[in-house]
């Protein structure tokens, strides 16, 4: 499978955030309870921020996936662990489908990190997420992810895990 990415537009995709955040399969993004006003300003936010940025991941020119990529040094793990260089934040969330693909998610987590790593200052990408995700703990070793390890955040208790270019390349054999 083959994705491409653009910026968020917060106004415009608003309504389909909206949709894929507040769905009870998205409840480790915690944002269920969440308006579509609300979605929007939160997404204006990370617009304006230079050190947080949101992607749609598109497959066929459609809308397929959301990712968000930060700097850990900035945001999300300040003074929860000590960033490296070429550190990177990232988040990623697959809405429900009317028709599961096999290996969709799998495939998405794969473009994502590929997608971060072409940026070639990316040395490694650090995810934080919650310690009851095992879905995605399993996905995330499934593309090289090592468990650091917990850590408290104020809005939840996180596994701490980390991935090279390197443990990229051997788990996936994709190189960016």
């Amino acid at each position: 499978m083959t994705f491409a990415f653009r910026a968020v537009d917060p106004s415009q995709d608003a309504a389909l955030l909206h949709a894929w955040v507040t769905h009870p399969k998205a409840a480790f993004w915690m944002m269920r309870d969440a308006g579509p006003r609300d979605v929007e300003r939160a997404y204006a936010q990370i617009a304006a921020d230079e050190h947080h940025h949101a992607l749609l991941g598109l497959r066929d020119g459609a809308p397929a996936f959301l990712m968000e990529r930060y700097d850990p040094a900035h945001r999300e793990l300040v003074g929860l662990y000590e960033p490296e260089p070429g550190d990177v934040g990232m988040h990623f969330l697959v809405p429900p489908a009317e028709t599961p693909v096999h290996g969709f998610t799998r495939s998405v987590i794969t473009a994502v990190m590929a997608h971060l790593f072409e940026d070639p200052a990316v040395r490694r990408v650090v995810v934080e997420p919650d310690v009851r995700n095992t879905a995605v703990h399993a996905l995330n070793e499934a593309v090289g992810f090592v468990p650091v390890r917990e850590i408290d955040k104020p809005e939840k208790r996180a596994l701490l895990s980390v991935c090279t270019r390197e443990r990229f390349l051997a788990a996936t054999g994709v190189s960016a």
